[in-house]
C-alpha cells in the first residue's frame, strides 16, 4: 500500500483509508466481524481509519475502539462531530458548547485519549467559523487532537477558514474530505485547486458512489429502493430523478470501457478517484470481507491517458450527475426563502 503525506503534517496516511460507516446497524450489526474486517484492513497495508460520531449513533466508533485495543499507535484515527446525536438541538451543529462536549463521548467511545485528525462534518451555516476553529485549536493544544479538518466544505468556505485561522492564530484546517467519484466531480472545478493552493490533504468519500460504480445497479435491473441505501437516501437512488437515470446510463458505458481496459469497474473506478493528484486518500467502506478484499486488490491499479480521456467522454471534468450526491447543498439553495423578498416587500422592476 502507498503512503502519502497528509497536508503539511508530516502525518503518513495509506492511499486507501478504511472507512467505517457500514460497521453497525446502518451496514453490518455483527460487531465480531466488523472487527475482523477491520484487522484484515491493517493486515493488508491501511493504516487510517475513518469514522464519525454520528455512524449508527456511535456504534462505528464504538467497533474501531474495541478493534484497536492493543494496536492504537499502529493506525491515524480521524473521526467527525456534526450531525444530530439526540433530539436536542445543541447536540449537533460546530459550536464550541458541542464540540468540547462530543469529542470527549468520542474519545470514550473510541477508547482512546488522543484523535489523529479530527474533523467538522459539515458546515453549519448558524455557527461562525471563528468559534468552531477556536474551540479546535483549545482541543489541539490540549492533546486531545493532534490535527483537524473539514468535510464537504465549499471552496469559498474552505479558504474562510484559512483566512479565519491566520487572522486570529488559530489552528487551521489541514485537510478536506469531500465526495468524490467519476459521478461526482464537482469538487474538480474549484475545491481541489483551492485544497492545492492551502497545502490542505484531500480524503475523499463514496468513490463508488454508493455502490453505483459496482455494477450493482443496470438498465435491466434498475434500482430496489427497499434496499437499506436507498430507503435511507432516496434521492441518490430514485430513477424518476434525471441524475440517476444519467448515472444507470453512464454504467453501461463505464462498464465497457473497465472490460477494454482490463479492470472490473470497482476497480476502475477506484484508480479514478486515487489518481488525481489533490487526492491524498480514497476511503473505501466495506461491509463484508468479501469486499474488503476485493477493494485491497484493486490499489496496485493505475489508469493511463487513453482510459482517464474516455471516462470524461462519459462523465465531464467538473460535472456532478445527480446533484444531491455532492452530500451538502447550501441553504440558500435548499430554502426558497432565502431566495425571495416577503411578499409585503417586493415592488415591480
Amino acid at each position: 500500500m502507498r503512503m502519502r503525506t497528509l497536508g503539511g503534517t508530516g502525518i503518513k496516511v495509506s492511499a486507501y483509508c478504511l472507512g467505517t460507516m457500514m460497521f453497525g446497524q446502518w451496514g453490518n450489526p455483527d460487531h465480531d466481524e466488523s472487527v475482523a474486517i477491520i484487522n484484515a484492513a491493517l493486515e493488508g497495508g491501511i493504516n487510517f481509519i475513518d469514522t464519525a460520531d454520528a455512524y449508527s449513533g456511535g456504534e462505528s466508533e464504538e467497533i474501531v475502539g474495541k478493534a484497536l485495543h492493543g494496536r492504537r499507535d499502529e493506525v491515524i484515527l480521524a473521526t467527525k462531530v456534526n450531525f444530530p446525536m439526540s433530539p436536542d438541538p445543541n447536540t449537533r451543529g460546530n459550536s464550541r458548547r458541542w464540540i468540547v462536549r462530543e469529542v470527549e463521548n468520542s474519545l470514550r467511545r473510541l477508547r482512546t485519549d488522543y484523535i489523529d485528525l479530527y474533523q467538522i462534518h459539515r458546515p453549519d451555516p448558524d455557527t461562525d467559523i471563528e468559534e468552531t476553529l477556536s474551540a479546535l485549536s483549545d482541543l489541539v493544544r490540549s492533546g486531545k487532537v493532534r490535527a483537524v479538518g473539514s468535510s464537504t466544505f465549499p471552496a469559498e468556505q474552505i479558504v474562510e477558514a484559512q483566512w479565519v485561522a491566520e487572522r486570529r492564530g488559530y489552528v487551521r484546517f489541514r485537510c478536506e474530505q469531500p465526495p468524490y467519484s467519476i459521478f461526482v466531480r464537482g469538487i474538480e472545478a474549484a475545491v481541489l485547486p483551492t485544497c492545492q493552493q492551502y497545502g490542505m490533504g484531500v480524503i475523499t468519500w463514496s468513490p463508488l458512489a454508493a455502490g453505483w460504480l459496482t455494477g450493482k445497479y443496470r438498465a435491466d435491473t434498475g434500482v430496489d429502493m427497499t434496499g437499506h441505501r436507498a430507503a435511507r437516501l432516496p434521492v441518490r437512488f430514485d430513477l424518476s430523478l434525471p441524475g440517476n437515470r444519467a448515472k444507470l446510463a453512464a454504467v453501461e458505458d463505464l462498464i465497457k470501457l473497465a472490460e477494454q481496459a482490463g479492470h472490473s469497474l470497482t476497480h476502475l473506478a477506484l484508480a479514478f478517484a486515487s489518481g488525481h493528484p489533490a487526492v491524498t486518500s480514497v476511503i473505501i467502506g466495506p461491509r463484508t470481507m468479501d469486499q474488503l478484499t476485493d477493494l485491497l486488490a484493486g490499489a496496485p491499479v493505475a489508469l493511463d491517458d487513453e482510459v482517464l480521456d474516455q471516462i470524461d467522454q462519459i462523465v465531464p471534468p467538473g460535472v456532478t450527475l445527480n446533484a444531491p450526491d455532492a452530500g451538502w447543498l447550501a441553504p440558500s439553495i435548499t430554502d426558497p426563502a432565502l431566495r425571495r423578498r416577503p411578499a409585503g416587500s417586493r415592488s415591480a422592476a
